[in-house]
């Protein structure tokens, strides 16, 4: 092989995965700002709106490991060329709802489809095909489109209050579909050989954190791969699953789905409470930056940092109780968005520790299995307990308990322990 080049085009295919997840991500962050309004126009019940949001993290979270498997097998351009076009007929066909069924189908159903076979789900295996060293790192700057697509969510505000919130779908659709679609088209590579280069690291040897006392360094064993098989029969596998069902599906997105609306109940303005939700996705956004933590001090310390930055910041939400504390949704923002962003870039490194090969797709799709499971429950069940008792606290006060659970989940699946797992010992 000759000299490394200078500008390695592994940082083009993480430049992709920040604007993809920006777009996609972006319109199904933005139902929280869609909330009020489909909620004013039509008079149904929280669950029941919820319940759209809900239908969206689950069906995704079940079709995202077939798009990881299928990627292997498929030509991954067409295949996610094909989710953008579904996704961008999907929102579009947001703006012509007039029924709940419709909600469901699109945004419920429809979203889903485009999403799973043109986001994360084919960009994480990627960037792991693109990078063998710095994976934290990588992770973390692969995944900042999305907290940045919580920010996005002012512009679609913004857009609703100028244009309304039907046609404030077209106006999502169109971007994601002019603007996405070529970069896959033209520029997009799912490994490096299809470029004529080799991943980031090929052929190095890392030294693995975390080495016993007065020992020598332990060294990586070279990559083994992993059956489908093998990997089903492996609890830490499924340990990292139920840590993503209840970290983000249980637990965050309970928060996410209700707290612009948390927010106006408090007597805050829709536009500022959707800035305090757009300050969430630009710490979630620091948080993914800070993805490289985890290669120094541990996943699982790493893991724990985020969980309680988490936990405290539900802690500031409850405390809330007019329009006079406008602070305290700040703290809340701030810790709950930098713990949130902290957290999935170190799963996914953790993930690829263990179980990385030629099916780490599979495992990517089956966290976002575990992802959508729980995402199934969040937000509908936030919106049930709300409808049930007049207050969000119950349900914020479950989200806590869910978050530590996840971190403890998450230390049973101890990545840390990944080179003796992935020998056999």
């Amino acid at each position: 092989m000759g000299e490394r080049p200078y500008f390695f085009y592994g940082w083009v295919i993480v430049g992709i995965s920040v604007i993809s997840n920006i777009l996609i991500y972006g319109i199904r962050h933005s139902f929280s700002v869609f909330f009020s309004p489909i909620l004013d126009e039509f008079g149904w019940s929280r669950a029941n709106i919820a319940f759209m949001f809900s239908l969206n993290i689950f069906i995704y979270g079940f079709l995202a490991p077939v798009a990881g498997i299928l990627v292997n097998r498929w030509r991954p351009r067409r295949m996610m060329s094909f989710g953008i076009l579904i996704l961008g007929l999907a929102t579009a066909g947001c703006s012509f709802a007039g029924r709940l069924w419709h909600f469901y189908f699109l945004f419920g159903v429809l979203m889903s489809l485009g999403s799973a076979f043109s986001g994360w789900p084919i960009l994480a295996p990627a960037l792991m095909n693109w990078f063998t060293r710095r994976r934290g790192l990588v992770m973390g700057l692969g995944q900042m489109g999305g907290g940045l697509s919580f920010v996005y969510t002012m512009f679609t505000e913004f857009t609703i209050l100028q244009l309304g919130w039907r046609s404030t779908y077209l106006v999502l659709a169109a971007i994601l579909v002019f603007l996405l679609l070529p970069l896959y088209l033209f520029f997009f590579a799912f490994r490096p050989k299809d470029k004529g280069l080799e991943p980031y690291g090929a052929g190095e040897v890392p030294v693995v954190r975390g080495s016993p006392a007065g020992g020598p360094p332990v060294r990586k064993l070279p990559p083994r791969d992993w059956t489908l098989g093998r990997l089903f029969r492996t609890p830490q596998l499924w340990f990292l699953v139920l840590s993503y069902f209840l970290y983000w599906g249980l637990g965050n997105y309970l928060v996410v789905a209700h707290q612009v609306k948390f927010a106006e109940d408090a007597g805050y303005s829709s536009l500022f409470s959707a800035s305090v939700f757009a300050l969430f996705g630009m710490t979630m956004c620091a948080g993914q930056l800070s993805g490289f933590i985890s290669d120094w001090i541990g996943r699982e310390k790493t893991v724990t940092l985020a969980a309680l930055l988490s936990i405290g910041a539900l802690f500031a939400l409850i405390s809330v109780r007019n329009a006079t504390q406008p602070y305290l949704l700040y703290i809340f923002s701030a810790c709950f968005g930098y713990g949130a962003g902290l957290y999935t870039p170190t799963i996914y490194a953790g993930s690829a520790d263990i179980f990385y090969g030629r099916h780490f797709g599979a495992v990517g799709g089956l966290l976002l299995t575990g992802m959508g499971a729980g995402g199934a429950i969040g937000p509908w069940l936030g919106g049930y307990l709300f409808d049930i008792s007049g207050s969000y606290v119950n349900a914020f006060i479950l989200s806590m308990g869910c978050i530590g659970l996840a971190c403890v989940s998450f230390w049973m699946a101890a990545p840390r322990k990944a080179v003796r797992l992935r020998a056999g010992i």
